[in-house]
């Protein structure tokens, strides 16, 4: 069943477009913060060094550095002082990967084990603390404190947003504003920080700077819906990680809260039974009831509608290839299988 379904969701939302090509106006860019990223985890000691490296392979899909550079790229020049806030993202970024994997207990991360699955738990702590750590030591390097203040204040929401959601595992009577405070501050949070240092760095005014922002925010939200999709009906080939972990951890996310809303006390009640009892097989039960009510529908729809409003926060800004980049990278968080 749950290989039926996310066949039907790929053929609704199939696209061309791969994240490469929309990426294709900062590839020299790009090659550059790699290179400071590779270089920046690194150590003398050789196991920390080992750690640190696997961390570089099982990070994010560079989707953060990326807006970061288009966001640049779009308002003016690239500078140096990009290339390292690109690098400070991803390892703040990396960082909250990892720690998710422990929380969640994943076993697999692009296609790797992760860490806390390759070594253990103790190993991922501590290199997601590394990772934090060097991350505001490198944005310290910079002329200004504007960076550090920005990656601090949205770190600080991120781990918010995380531990607001470990609050509310369990908690199926969640309601859709108390969800997307939550993947606002968890994910969110960070791609805006993203898109407002590149554009501000730019040499961007606060206005357009606030407008870059808010396209990072409206973005981030997409995404997580996706992704909260994917985690119920993707395919962990094709995804590249450990699917299912949601429901495994009782995390309500956007489908189930939509179904809830539907049910009738007794169906809710059942539900939450099936949910709440541990059974390798409880998403067994749920995936028809999602496709009955067009919970997953109603979640990839909503997930839409924060991309479209992204897109149209850039109306107003001039045109470019880096800019044409960002508009299209509004369908594309959507419209993944990955």
């Amino acid at each position: 069943m749950k290989h039926a379904m996310s066949k039907t969701l790929a053929q609704q939302t199939a696209s061309p477009t791969t994240l490469r090509s929309l990426l294709e106006p900062i590839q020299h860019e790009l090659a550059q913060f790699e290179a400071m990223l590779a270089a920046e985890l690194r150590s003398d000691q050789p196991f920390v060094d080992e750690l640190v490296r696997y961390g570089c392979l099982i990070g994010g899909k560079r989707l953060r550095p990326a807006l970061l550079l288009l966001a640049a790229k779009s308002v003016g020049q690239v500078r140096e002082a990009h290339l390292t806030l690109a690098t400070v993202v991803e390892m703040v970024h990396t960082a909250t990967l990892i720690h998710d994997d422990v929380l969640d207990e994943a076993a697999t991360r692009r296609h790797l084990a992760t860490v806390n699955s390759r070594w253990d738990s103790e190993a991922s702590i501590l290199l997601g603390d590394f990772l934090f750590s060097h991350a505001f030591h490198l944005a310290s390097t910079l002329e200004t404190t504007m960076a550090c203040r920005l990656i601090g204040q949205a770190t600080n929401r991120v781990c918010e947003g995380e531990l607001r959601q470990k609050g509310t595992r369990g908690d199926y009577r969640l309601n859709e504003a108390e969800y997307l405070a939550i993947i606002d501050a968890k994910t969110a949070e960070l791609t805006a920080c993203s898109c407002e240092l590149g554009a501000w760095y730019a040499g961007a005014d606060a206005s357009t700077a606030a407008c870059y922002s808010a396209y990072g925010r409206d973005l981030g939200i997409a995404f997580q819906i996706a992704d909260d999709v994917l985690d119920l009906v993707g395919d962990e080939a094709a995804a590249g990680k450990s699917l299912g972990t949601d429901l495994e951890k009782q995390k309500p996310t956007l489908p189930l809260i939509r179904l809830m809303q539907l049910l009738d006390e007794p169906q809710r009640q059942d539900l939450i039974h099936v949910l709440e009892n541990g059974a390798p097989d409880r998403q067994e039960p749920l995936l028809p009831m999602l496709k009955q009510y067009d919970a997953i529908g109603y979640a990839v729809e909503r997930a839409r509608r924060y991309a479209e409003r992204a897109r149209r926060r850039l109306d107003t800004m001039p045109a470019s290839p880096a800019l044409e980049s960002l508009r299209r990278l509004t369908h594309f968080v959507v419209n993944r299988s990955a």
